[in-house]
């Protein structure tokens, strides 16, 4: 079977399943809802295998179909993106889908109005701010920029360095519950956590000791996290570089700094292969920039 055959329909489904239906999968493709639905039952009908469910208010990916989805997808965008391995810096064009913290995305935001957009005025972004570990290929990210050791080993990966961790409070917590000197007394500190996965994340030191903060505030954001701390509600384990500003002005101060913490990989992650898409390797570029200053080490 050649690899025209093999694509037949490929962009008919996808497009019918990120659009969910087979009328706003043919807008996208400049025909008929009959064409995109006909097409869609061909590729059924090689693959011997039914990749939705069909009712006359519905359509559904079946399990086939969802595994399909997920393993056809990147070779499609592969595909579909070829000709830019080839382009230059300015001839880089279309739409590009990132999933990053909301820390850094508070940090990066700035940059990327101000200079990557203006530069390359064909690109264009979506960026979903998520502290949670985004699931890649089913929610149609083509980029992740993750804080973390990598969980996605079936995608590839490119880091960009570690990132120092702090634990702050604000100063008038401090005053009132006493500057904690050891790891006991931090420990008897209110915490505002982190939570990932239904669990506290851990606060790790560079010596190897960890411990489970106790706390009366459960969070799932970095950026909520700050906020609480700045409100003098506890201590809070964060991103050096997400409070670095709050720190120098006065507003937050570093809790014992005597025990340096772990530091953790940054890194982006992508379904694209060994070959990004120009656009994609752009972005990758201009963030590991960016974000030099705050590895460590800079």
């Amino acid at each position: 079977m050649i690899i025209g055959d093999k694509t037949a329909g490929l962009s008919a489904f996808v497009l019918t399943v990120e659009t969910g239906s087979f009328s706003a999968a043919s807008k996208l493709l400049g025909t008929t809802p009959s064409a995109v639905s006909k097409s869609v039952a061909r590729l059924e009908q090689r693959l011997g295998a039914k990749l939705f469910r069909r009712s006359t208010r519905s359509l559904t990916l079946t399990v086939e179909g969802t595994a399909y989805y997920e393993r056809t997808v990147p070779l499609l965008r592969g595909l579909e993106d070829a000709e830019e391995v080839v382009r230059s810096a300015s001839a880089a064009r279309g739409t590009l889908r990132v999933t990053m913290p909301s820390e850094l995305g508070r940090i990066l935001m700035g940059a990327l109005t101000t200079d990557f957009l203006r530069v390359h005025p064909e690109i264009r972004l979506e960026v979903g701010w998520a502290d949670r570990p985004v699931e890649l290929i089913r929610e149609g990210y083509d980029l992740a920029l993750r804080a973390g050791a990598p969980i996605d080993s079936e995608l590839n990966l490119r880091t960009l360095g570690e990132l120092p961790m702090v634990l702050v409070a604000s100063p008038e917590y401090l005053s009132e519950i006493g500057r904690p000197v050891s790891i006991e007394q931090l420990g008897r500190a209110n915490h505002l956590r982190y939570i990932l996965g239904g669990r506290p994340f851990l606060i790790q030191f560079l010596d190897g000791e960890t411990i489970e903060p106790e706390g009366r505030l459960d969070l799932d954001s970095g950026f909520a996290l700050r906020a609480a701390a700045l409100n003098g509600f506890g201590v809070a384990y964060l991103l050096r570089c997400a409070v670095e500003a709050d720190i120098r002005a006065g507003r937050l101060e570093v809790v014992l700094p005597s025990r340096p913490l772990k530091r953790v990989p940054l890194h982006f992650l992508h379904a694209f292969g060994r070959t990004p898409p120009l656009r994609a390797r752009l972005f990758m570029d201009f963030v590991a920039e960016q974000i030099k200053p705050y590895l460590h080490g800079q």
